[in-house]
């Protein structure tokens, strides 16, 4: 746990990043450095978003999967590292 206590403190660090919250494949955030309703929003809302997108990848290419996601609106960018057991999800400032 020590080594994704590291992680998340090595990408809060990064310039622009609002929060981070690691959501398991249910869409349940198990860690999160933003406020509870804030984490409640994101991880529900992007959890669909990832399945939805993880599913068009796979009906275009049932050989492929889906790696990374990247969401911009003019106020934030949101990125998604969705994995097996849990996924990743950074919200930070556009640029």
């Amino acid at each position: 746990m020590a080594e994704v206590e590291e992680t998340i403190k090595r990408i809060q660090a990064h310039k622009g990043v609002i929060g981070i919250i690691v959501v398991n494949n249910e869409g349940i955030p198990i860690r999160t450095t933003l406020d509870n309703a804030t984490t409640v929003q994101y991880s529900g809302l992007v959890h669909q978003l990832t399945a939805k997108a993880k599913s068009v990848v796979r009906d275009i290419d049932p050989q492929n999967d889906l790696t990374f996601l990247r969401l911009r609106s003019v106020k934030h960018e949101i990125m998604v590292a969705p994995d097996k057991d849990y996924f990743l999800i950074v919200v930070q400032e556009s640029e």
